[in-house]
């Protein structure tokens, strides 16, 4: 296991590189930076390129890739050039926010897609098309839309929950739930739908298969053996489902901290993107390109646990 672990690490590493490369290459093509932004509307030609050379933005694009990847072979990401704050502490205090968020909704979309799914593969061929149905819906409504229409009706018309903001969980684990929970039940919908759609399919075929029919005729009871052996034998393809949701639900949370005002890596982005704090884009590009290896060595290891033939591939 430890040698499939380091293997899948080692292969990240070249992949840090490349987005990094190819980040940095993108934001150098949009039109203006972050001098004429700081300079103002009155500042004269004059002004924006003294402070485009005292921020070292007249040098070639590689050279200030090359500054910002030294930084990074010495621990430092940078410092914002809007703000002058350090890139990592401005990245640490919002990734909480953003972890709460997507683990949320992932863990929200597995639990109630699973539960849904194992009760339609029981429940016979109509069940199969409303979760058929339900999928198709849920994929098609945009998470923003629903997460309107959750403060409109949450917060604006009932006042149970707050529409915005967020509270960290030290300050009151309550009030931290009650921030997350519109902004959760919104990025999650989709994923409820679709690892549904695929628990369904996987279940019916685990159950079709013949040491199912031998464990029924040795008369192991049907609550095990849906539950005990055709769950367990269906939960690759969740768990590959889930891994998928979960970095599909990193760009959405984009949306959703927008939406919600939560300050995360997703709304930094927004706010780093519209005044060209290089710096802070590529921190967050990194951040969630590590989130993602993250996400793709979890599923690794749940592979590993679930099914031991994977150990010897």
């Amino acid at each position: 296991m430890i040698r499939i672990l380091v293997r899948r690490l080692l292969l990240s590493v070249p992949l840090l590189f490349v987005v990094s490369i190819v980040v940095f290459v993108l934001q150098s093509l949009i039109p203006g930076d972050a001098a004429s932004q700081l300079a103002g509307l009155q500042a004269t030609r004059a002004d924006v390129q003294r402070l485009r050379e005292q921020l070292s933005l007249d040098e070639p694009v590689w050279v200030q890739y090359w500054h910002w990847l030294d930084g990074v072979f010495h621990g430092s990401l940078g410092t914002s050039l809007t703000n002058k704050e350090a890139v990592t502490a401005a990245l640490g205090t919002r990734l909480p926010v953003t972890l709460s968020l997507v683990l949320g909704a992932t863990l929200l979309a597995t639990v109630l897609g699973v539960v849904l799914g194992v009760f339609s593969s029981r429940a016979g061929p109509l069940a199969g098309r409303m979760v058929g149905l339900l999928s198709i819906g849920g994929l098609a409504v945009p998470s923003f839309w629903l997460g309107l229409l959750l403060i409109s009706l949450m917060s604006v018309k009932l006042g149970l929950l707050p529409a915005t903001g967020y509270v960290k969980f030290a300050d009151s684990p309550s009030g931290w739930a009650q921030s997350l929970l519109l902004p959760v039940v919104a990025l999650a919908l989709a994923g409820v739908t679709a690892i549904a759609k695929q628990t369904r399919e996987a279940m019916l075929d685990v159950l079709r298969r013949p040491y199912i029919d031998n464990l029924r005729a040795n008369g192991v009871p049907e609550r095990s053996i849906v539950f005990k052996h055709a769950l367990r034998s269906a939960a690759i393809p969740i768990c590959t489902m889930s891994s998928i949701l979960l970095v599909g639900a990193l760009g959405g949370s984009i949306v959703i901290e927008q939406v919600f005002g939560l300050p995360g890596l997703g709304s930094l982005a927004v706010s780093a993107t519209g005044s060209k704090d290089i710096p802070v884009i590529q921190g967050v590009a990194v951040y969630f390109t590590l989130l993602v290896v993250a996400a793709n060595l979890l599923t690794d290891i749940a592979y590993l646990l679930i099914d031991p033939r994977v150990r010897a591939s």
